[in-house]
């Protein structure tokens, strides 16, 4: 018999607002380097920001429009946006956000049925019930990145669950591993924070927003010193462009309380997965029920432990691999107490291939020949 032809390789439109600091923009650089790696055509349509060089740098082209204004001027961007993708003939456009959602959307049902490339969309929060937010389910097919958020599309939306795939948002395992902090990175460090050697380092990983939980983690770090006071907290992560006040809030909460020495803000980092090596416990404190948590899996998957809440995706990633950090949400009193039992010991933690990124992609370009076949 005759050996199969290897699938051919596609043309991958990625849509999201911006390439700065975040979950969603992380993975979809990621996404990206992964589809050159396989020799397929990756190109993303954002207005931009700090991540294009290295996209770009890894293989994907960037095409730079204005298409994440929460405004009515975006839908001057429909007509545009219709041009350019008859122009670039992808084979999958793949929107990540409402905004860009909605354009590409407005473009694509007037192109030709026959010039139309597949519509795929991805629930990356469980967003608010409006006809605003019911865009992200016109796609041809729909990806959730939790379990969570599978059950809040079919809860709230009307969307055919036979549309909907359940793949969570993998992470890179050769970043993400124990052999992510070495000796000299270690000593950069401590060159810079001096206040961070020889102390247990409870990480809080994440953008400074008021609903992932920082406030939360300054009010534990509180009690968390009275019962270690070897614990030093770490921020890291930086605010938004226009919330560079939020930042300097946190830091007098911290005077505030009294434990401005036990406290380090570090800023954005690119180095984060040596971090997550370094500490001792990491923190997730949102303070709403997460999608999927993306701090938690990669965290675990250096061996370090995670402390959340019991809810949302943090809770599905914890339950598999390390159900002892989970503690009743919004309790920062078991919480403190949870992260001083688990400071300073050692565990045997293991991720399931689901979440790492192999298996992300395997199974998003999965969806997409299966909804080019359908097409066909």
């Amino acid at each position: 018999m005759p050996e199969a032809k290897p699938p051919r390789p596609l043309r991958i439109v990625q849509v999201l607002p911006a390439l700065n600091e975040g979950g969603v923009e992380r993975g979809t650089v990621e996404f990206a380097r992964e589809l050159v790696k396989l020799g397929h055509e990756s190109i993303v349509i954002s207005s931009g920001g700090r991540m294009v060089d290295k996209l770009v740098a890894e293989g994907t082209r960037h095409i730079e429009r204005p298409v994440h204004k929460k405004s009515l001027t975006s839908l001057l961007q429909v007509r545009p946006m219709r041009r350019l993708l008859a122009e670039l003939q992808p084979d999958i456009v793949h929107v990540r956000s409402r905004i860009p959602a909605w354009i590409v959307w407005l473009a694509w049902r007037k192109m030709p049925p026959q010039q139309r490339p597949g519509l795929v969309s991805t629930f990356h929060g469980t967003y608010s019930v409006s006809p605003y937010s019911a865009i992200m389910g016109k796609a041809e097919r729909v990806i959730a990145i939790s379990d969570t958020v599978h059950r809040y599309i079919l809860d709230n939306y009307d969307v055919n669950p036979a549309l909907i795939t359940r793949i969570f948002r993998g992470l890179d395992g050769s970043a993400f591993n124990r052999d992510a902090c070495t000796p000299e990175w270690r000593e950069a460090l401590f060159q810079q924070y001096p206040q961070l050697r020889d102390k247990q380092l409870i990480l809080m990983p994440g953008r400074l927003s008021r609903w992932k939980g920082q406030e939360a983690f300054i009010a534990m770090m509180a009690e968390l010193v009275k019962l270690r006071p070897d614990c030093h907290g770490v921020v890291v992560g930086a605010a938004e462009p226009d919330k560079q006040h939020y930042e300097q809030e946190l830091k007098d909460l911290c005077v505030a309380k009294g434990i401005a020495q036990h406290v380090t803000f570090v800023g954005h980092r690119s180095d984060i997965p040596a971090f997550y090596r370094l500490a001792s416990v990491t923190c997730h404190m949102s303070n709403k029920a997460e999608p999927f948590g993306r701090t938690v899996p990669e965290a675990l998957a250096t061996g370090c432990p995670v402390v959340a809440y019991d809810r949302g995706g943090a809770s599905e990633s914890l339950n598999v691999c390390f159900p002892q950090g989970l503690v009743p949400p919004d309790d920062i009193h078991a919480f403190a107490r949870r992260v001083a039992d688990l400071a300073g010991q050692s565990f045997d933690i293991h991720l399931p291939e689901a979440f790492y990124l192999q298996h992300q992609v395997e199974a998003t370009l999965q969806v997409y020949r299966e909804l080019l076949a359908s097409q066909r």
